[in-house]
C-alpha cells in the first residue's frame, strides 16, 4: 500500500504543469535576450536628442534647442532642430537661466568635439552658409553681463554701420536725476559693444536743421557716411521699495521703465522702424543701499535689451557705403578705414550718387538706386582713426562726391 501511494505521488508531481519555486523555461529570459534588450534601450536613449545636441545634414549644422513658438502657438513642441547659423538662446531663457551651467557647458563642448572628430573622419567641413554676428552686454552696475544676442545675417557683414544716437528724451518723473542722459549712454554702450556699430557724436556734425529733417539726413548719408539716426524716448519709470521688519533689515526694490526708439534711414529720410520695450519687473530686484537707483538702472538696461535684436537688425540690413573725401596726386582718400572694418587690399566699387525712388501710389521713399558705375579702387593704406587711401584699379574720372561700396565676393 505504501509503495502504491508513493507511485501515485510521483506520477502526480511529474504530470503537474506548475512546480512551486520554479519557473517555466519560457519565463526565464536568456542572457543573450537580456543583452539585446539592453542594447535596444541604449539605442533608443541615444536617439532621443537633448537640448544643445548638434547634428549635421548635408554639411550644415543643426542644434536641438528650445522652440520660440512653444506655449505661444498650439501643438508646438518644446524643442526643435534649428540651423546653427540662425540660432541663439532666447532673451527670456537667457535672463532666467543666467546662462549655461558648468556641467552643461562641458557636456556641450564634449559633444562638439566628438562631432568635429566624426566630420574630420568623413572629410566633411561644416558650412556656415551666412556670416553672423554675436554681441554681448557690457558688464556694469545695471544688467547682468555677457548676455548673447541673436545671430542673424546681413549685407557687408565685415563693415560697421555709422549711427547717430540723439539724446534720449526724458519723459519720466525723475528728470532731476538725468535719467535721459543715463539712457543715452547705456544705449550707445549697448550698440558699440556688439562690434557692429560706430556711434557718431551729433556735436561733431555740422548741420543747420534738426537731424531727423530729410535734408539733414541726406547730408548725413552722402557727406558723413551715416546710415541711421536713432531718436529715443524714456518714459514710465516706476519703483517699488519695501522692507520686512524683523526678517530682513535691508530694503528691496523693483523698477519698471519703457524705452521707445525711432530708427530713421538716412538714405530715404523716413522712419525705418518704431520699437518700444518694457522690462520684466521681476528681473530688476535689488537689495540694500541704493537699491531703488540700482533697480532703475537695471530697468533701463532691460528695456533696451528687449528691443536690441530688432534694433540691430534694422540698422545692419542697411547696406554699407562710404565716400571719396578727396583726390590728390593719384591718391584717392576715403572717409572710412580701420574702424569701419576696411582692410589693406580690399576692393571698393565706385558709383556716382543715385536718385531717390518714390512709390507712385503711397509717395513713400523706397531708397536710392546706385548711380553710374565708375570703376574699382584697391585700399592701399589705412591711417588715422577711420580713414584710408586707395589706388584706382579700374576706371577713371572719380570725384569727391562719389560713393564707394564694398565689392561682394
Amino acid at each position: 500500500m505504501r509503495k502504491f501511494a508513493i507511485l501515485i505521488l510521483v506520477f502526480f508531481l511529474a504530470s503537474c504543469s506548475y512546480i512551486p519555486f520554479t519557473k517555466k523555461k519560457s519565463d526565464a529570459p536568456s542572457s543573450a535576450q537580456t543583452q539585446k534588450k539592453e542594447e535596444k534601450m541604449e539605442k533608443i536613449e541615444e536617439t532621443e536628442p537633448k537640448p544643445g545636441d548638434i547634428k549635421v545634414i548635408d554639411g550644415i549644422e543643426y542644434i536641438y534647442a528650445r522652440n520660440k513658438k512653444y506655449m505661444l502657438t498650439p501643438y508646438e513642441p518644446e524643442n526643435v532642430w534649428i540651423r546653427k547659423d540662425q540660432y541663439s538662446p532666447g532673451i527670456m531663457e537667457s535672463m532666467l537661466s543666467g546662462g549655461m551651467g558648468k556641467k552643461e557647458r562641458e557636456d556641450l563642448e564634449k559633444r562638439l568635439a566628438k562631432l568635429e572628430e566624426e566630420l574630420k573622419k568623413k572629410g566633411i567641413a561644416p558650412q556656415m552658409v551666412y556670416p553672423y554676428q554675436m554681441g554681448n552686454l557690457p558688464p556694469g552696475m545695471g544688467y547682468m553681463p555677457m548676455l548673447p544676442i541673436v545671430a542673424f545675417n546681413y549685407p557687408s557683414p565685415k563693415m560697421k554701420r555709422r549711427v547717430v544716437v540723439m539724446p534720449v528724451i526724458d519723459e519720466t518723473n525723475y528728470k532731476e536725476e538725468h535719467m535721459g542722459e543715463l539712457a543715452t549712454k547705456r544705449l550707445i554702450s549697448r550698440l558699440e559693444n556688439t562690434g557692429t556699430i560706430i556711434c557718431v557724436d551729433p556735436n561733431t556734425i555740422n548741420v543747420q536743421t534738426t537731424l531727423t529733417d530729410p535734408a539733414s539726413m541726406k547730408t548725413l548719408n552722402e557727406l558723413y557716411g551715416v546710415h541711421a539716426v536713432l531718436k529715443g524716448t524714456l518714459s514710465d519709470i516706476y519703483t517699488s521699495t519695501s522692507k520686512i521688519e524683523g526678517k530682513d533689515d535691508r530694503e528691496t526694490s523693483f523698477a519698471i521703465s519703457k524705452m521707445a526708439i525711432e530708427v530713421y534711414s538716412t538714405e530715404t529720410g523716413a522712419i525705418l522702424k518704431h520699437l518700444s520695450g518694457r522690462n520684466p519687473v521681476s528681473l530688476t530686484r535689488e537689495k540694500g543701499d541704493m537699491s531703488s537707483e540700482k533697480a532703475k538702472i537695471k530697468a533701463i538696461d532691460l528695456s533696451i535689451e528687449i528691443i536690441a535684436e530688432d534694433l540691430l537688425r534694422s540698422i545692419l540690413f542697411l547696406d554699407w557705403h562710404a565716400r571719396i573725401a578727396s583726390i590728390e596726386e593719384g591718391k584717392i582718400y576715403i572717409n572710412a578705414g580701420r574702424l569701419s572694418g576696411l582692410e589693406k587690399g580690399g576692393i571698393l566699387e565706385v558709383y556716382s550718387p543715385g536718385e531717390q525712388v518714390v512709390d507712385s501710389k503711397t509717395k513713400a521713399p523706397l531708397g536710392k538706386i546706385k548711380g553710374n558705375y565708375k570703376g574699382e579702387l584697391e585700399v592701399f593704406e589705412l591711417f588715422g582713426v577711420d580713414a584710408c587711401w586707395a589706388k584706382a584699379k579700374k576706371g577713371s574720372n572719380f570725384s569727391a562726391t562719389d560713393l564707394v561700396y564694398l565689392k561682394k565676393e
